[in-house]
């Protein structure tokens, strides 16, 4: 076992901030030197992690959140997840032979809702203005910042796609056709240029700052970033993962038509904590379900690098997510509360054996017969066939070598590794969000000249086979991967936690939960400690394959532990020591008169960075 952290267990009572880029995190801190809350901060963080981490997120994407003042009694869910284009239907799916929507290209685009969903933050719970909050975004855009090394590596795996097919792209990311180099100042002038039109365009409306965020917020849906995007998507066809062009089927009247939904999150109770995640149109409840179903075991009494510990969990997130792809869905007929009862979880508990089950086995809720859309086994254990810019970048195990891809004419074949992006903010009030942006990265499709951006793909994750709750359907959301975290303790926010990784992205989120609550491990040594995920499920990326029985460890877990699990039919892959996740999480405690604050960020990946005093 590790004797000692990565970085140190950081702790103090004026606020806390935790990212996945340590600029971004400076940022938020430098909003609350400033007197902002942590709602101001977390805006502010995540507008600049869009200029620095465009591999992982941009303007065009996704934002889910979840955001807590003090004395709420729960937190807020905020949207930016957004939904399908008015003409996104199965027959018109149908009518172009496509049995999977496109993990590339302008297909793939929903109402791009992190724009949204971060300025309703700002202007409901923030106290800051626009111009406060986007100004760091503004000078990194237009100055440039250290491009990195992850950046960098995927910009080179597209560099023949862009130079062929999508010279948008390469006109931003590729100056002089080549791609830039590690650790020199990257900039995008076009999306500073955009940010400052619409900071300069909330002020000339004049009125309260809530009128200038409203002002801005129709610049981006009712007026010219609307009108670009659609004028993109009617005259550009663009090649994506089918190996066909396509327009896109976004309009200005789909984006007119949007707004960020404001709603209650779900909870379960586990060991004194309330836990809190988005609705069944995101994979939150996946976790919820599988604390029901391991609250019945003693797991303080386990060893967590034990092979008893790992396939324990291993076999309940298998169960969980067969429920996820068979009952998650934008449905209103969705079971959740059977789906989060303990007579649920007992049944569920029950299947689990001490041999590794190498089937996908959905419950029936309330006697319900489960739906699982035909899926695609994998190439290899744990892999994916994906093109480049495919499926989303998750931050994949370097045990994932056995990887075949699907050529676009001169594109390479390469598989491009990567995550999403992760927020979590607490300020001296108590005031506590959590964030997960994704979506709209620079290898997701063709940048829109006008707007320095490009769209998402998110609408990849509908199924196209009807009658599912997640069927694809006009302005519903995909049930997205997207899942910030919380957990309040004695009936007040303690702790935002949360990752990037895709269909990981619970698995981890659970790895952390469990050993801070049941191991008692403080929240960096709760990071540190050895993770593994499995890929025994319908993934939610083109090519939605599943990859029975596959395990995946660091290879800081024994050889004991590896052969065990072996032994139990496991299909376990080693991979490099620091290879699984990039956790990060911060959290709110009174303690007498006072409160004290902690935080905890990944050091996988090299780039994360917790701030606290």
């Amino acid at each position: 076992m590790q004797h000692f952290t990565t970085r140190p267990e950081l702790s103090g009572t004026f606020g806390a901030v935790a990212s996945t880029h340590w600029i971004a995190s400076a940022v938020g801190m430098k909003l609350l030197e400033a007197g902002a809350n942590a709602f101001d901060a977390a805006v502010a963080t995540g507008f600049v992690l869009q200029i620095i981490e465009p591999h992982l997120n941009g303007p065009g994407g996704d934002a889910t959140i979840l955001a807590s003042r003090k004395d709420d009694l729960e937190p807020t869910v905020i949207c930016g997840q957004g939904g399908a284009p008015a003409a996104a239907t199965i027959e018109r799916f149908n009518t172009l032979k496509l049995d999977l929507i496109p993990g590339t290209g302008l297909l793939a685009a929903c109402v791009p809702g992190a724009f949204g969903a971060w300025l309703t933050v700002l202007r409901d719970w923030g106290t800051v203005s626009l111009r406060t909050a986007l100004e760091p975004a503004i000078q990194y855009a237009k100055d440039g910042h250290p491009i990195l090394d992850g950046t960098v590596d995927t910009i080179e795996s597209v560099r023949e796609l862009f130079l062929s097919e999508w010279r948008t792209s390469a006109a931003v990311f590729l100056r002089n056709g080549s791609s830039p180099t590690l650790g020199s100042l990257f900039s995008n002038p076009t999306l500073a240029n955009l940010y400052a039109r619409i900071v300069k365009h909330s002020e000339a409306a004049g009125g309260s700052r809530e009128a200038q965020i409203d002002a801005a917020i129709a610049f981006w849906y009712e007026g010219p970033v609307a009108q670009a995007i659609d004028r993109f998507c009617r005259t550009t066809e663009a090649l994506d993962v089918s190996g066909r062009r396509h327009h896109g089927l976004l309009t200005a009247a789909d984006l007119h038509e949007w707004r960020p939904q404001v709603e209650r999150p779900v909870n379960v109770e586990y060991r004194g904590h309330t836990v809190f995640k988005c609705g069944p149109w995101s994979q939150g409840p996946s976790l919820l379900q599988a604390l029901r179903i391991l609250e019945g075991y003693d797991l303080a009494a386990l060893d967590p690098a034990s092979p008893q510990f790992v396939h324990l969990v291993a076999e309940t997130l298998k169960l969980v997510m067969a429920d996820r792809e068979a009952w998650y869905g934008d449905d209103p007929a969705v079971p959740l509360d059977a789906l989060l009862s303990r007579d649920y979880a007992k049944v569920r508990r029950a299947m689990i054996g001490v041999e590794a089950s190498l089937e996908l086995r959905p419950g029936s809720p309330g006697g319900r017969t489960p739906i699982i859309s035909p899926s695609r086994l994998a190439t290899g254990n744990g892999s994916a066939s994906v093109s480049p810019g495919g499926g989303e970048p998750t931050f994949a195990s370097s045990a994932q070598t056995n990887v075949q891809s699907v050529g676009l004419g001169t594109a390479p074949r390469v598989y491009t590794q990567g995550d999403t992006c992760h927020v979590d903010v607490v300020d001296r009030w108590g005031n506590m969000v959590s964030v997960t942006p994704s979506g709209g990265w620079l290898q997701s499709s063709p940048t829109i000249p006008e707007l320095g951006f490009a769209l998402g793909t998110r609408l990849q994750m509908f199924s196209l086979h009807p009658g599912h709750a997640n069927s694809l359907a006009p302005r519903k959301r995909p049930r997205t991967t997207l899942t910030p975290s919380m957990a309040f303790k004695e009936g007040r926010p303690y702790l935002a936690f949360g990752t990037p990784g895709g269909d990981q992205q619970e698995q981890w989120s659970l790895l952390l939960l469990l050993s801070h609550i049941d191991q008692g491990m403080s929240l960096q040594r709760a990071i540190d400690a050895p993770a593994f995920h499995t890929n025994h499920l319908v993934a939610s990326f083109w090519p939605r394959e599943v990859s029975i029985g596959s395990l995946i460890l660091e290879s800081r877990y024994s050889e004991s532990t590896v052969q065990e699990l072996r032994r139990r039919g496991h299909l376990v892959e080693v991979g490099a020591p620091w290879s699984e996740g990039r956790l990060s999480a911060c959290s709110w405690e009174v303690s007498g008169a006072s409160a004290i604050l902690r935080a905890g960020a990944n050091p996988r990946g090299m780039q994360g960075y917790a701030i606290v005093r």
